[in-house]
């Protein structure tokens, strides 16, 4: 196994209590979200040896780490759904996108290599739908000319569990189509109209690995690591994009973060010619008026240090940095928003 798939895999799933071993006093205590742990454990190891300071991150799920920094029982929490701005403002949060990844619809044919089809979000949707059931469908072959395509039956596979991927898939379905958002909608969990189900992007990707004629969707890291074949996208100006670094990046650097509220902001179908359609954040939470001021003063260190030196690790573990221009708005967000008791920024 590959150390990327090591820490994907066997990590992430040996997360689920607790986290970053070693640490004999803790600084910073997070929970929430399993999808960043991988890059949050590399950057705290980093970031001990460089400071001394310590980070403990349990990868509980963005549900768990909603319910612990509303109970004010770790520094921060995190989440790949968004709060809204009223239930920031409810619980006295502040929050902010940390690290960018991206979700790809990947395959199971014979004789079609990676980016070799194209599909467009409307297709897709049939697709998942379960109104489109064979490879050579006219709605495929349209948006493929010249390319042979089988009468392979196809095999919807989605996840089981509830999951930010899915958050994310769906609420691309349901931007691009209004059948699934009337059918189906988006929501961690859905009522699946069609296929098998699977726990986890491991779960996906092996379905789709054993099944001729699947379909499936996982985050670029799982198909990159288990060398699936995925597809390019038609993306909302109407271009055809491959995922990669580039392409989410794009999205990320076009999306109307600035106007906000919040950066409550889901990257899916963001404009522009180069971004990938179904790209997707992790959010941070954390008190504007901290209990622990040390504490929260230490995250935001933490975190800082992450934007500025962290960008290469994050990289290599296939995930996207945040683009320049938004990490400038979310160190203002931090100056103006997060205060200790004397009404001062807790940073400087």
């Amino acid at each position: 196994m590959s150390f990327k798939s090591f820490v994907r895999t066997g990590l992430v799933a040996a997360a689920a209590i607790a986290v970053f071993a070693g640490a004999q006093a803790t600084d910073i205590s997070g929970a929430g979200a399993t999808f960043p742990y991988p890059i949050y454990s590399k950057w705290a190891a980093a970031y001990k040896t460089e400071t001394g300071d310590s980070l403990n991150y349990q990868s509980i799920g963005s549900g768990g780490g909603i319910k612990q920094i509303e109970a004010r029982t770790v520094t921060f929490g995190a989440t790949d759904k968004p709060l809204d701005s009223a239930d920031l403002e409810k619980n006295g949060l502040v929050q902010w996108p940390q690290v960018i990844g991206g979700i790809v619809p990947v395959i199971n044919l014979d004789g079609i290599a990676s980016g070799a089809i194209a599909l467009d979000g409307p297709t897709l949707a049939k697709i998942f739908l379960g109104e489109i059931k064979t490879w050579d469908d006219a709605a495929i072959a349209k948006l493929n000319p010249g390319v042979k395509l089988p009468s392979t039956a196809i095999a919807v596979v989605h996840r089981a569990d509830g999951s930010g991927t899915t958050f994310n898939f769906t609420d691309y379905l349901s931007k691009v189509s209004p059948d699934w958002k009337a059918k189906v909608g988006s929501a961690t969990a859905v009522q699946w109209p069609a296929g098998i189900g699977a726990k986890g992007n491991e779960g996906v990707a092996n379905n789709v690995i054993q099944t001729k004629g699947a379909i499936g969707y996982v985050e670029y890291a799982y198909a990159l690591q288990n060398k699936l074949t995925y597809t390019k996208l038609i993306n909302s100006a109407g271009k055809t994009v491959a995922p990669e670094t580039p392409s989410f990046q794009a999205a990320a650097a076009n999306a109307d973060w600035a106007h906000a509220p919040g950066f409550q902001l889901i990257l899916t179908n963001q404009p522009g010619d180069a971004s990938w359609p179904i790209t997707a954040a992790t959010f941070i939470l954390l008190p504007k008026q901290p209990k622990d001021e040390a504490a929260a003063k230490a995250a935001l260190k933490f975190f800082a240090w992450a934007f500025d030196k962290g960008g290469p690790a994050a990289e290599a573990l296939d995930y996207i940095p945040i683009p320049a221009a938004v990490v400038t708005l979310i160190k203002k967000t931090w100056e103006d928003e997060v205060k200790g008791a004397d009404g001062k920024a807790l940073v400087n």
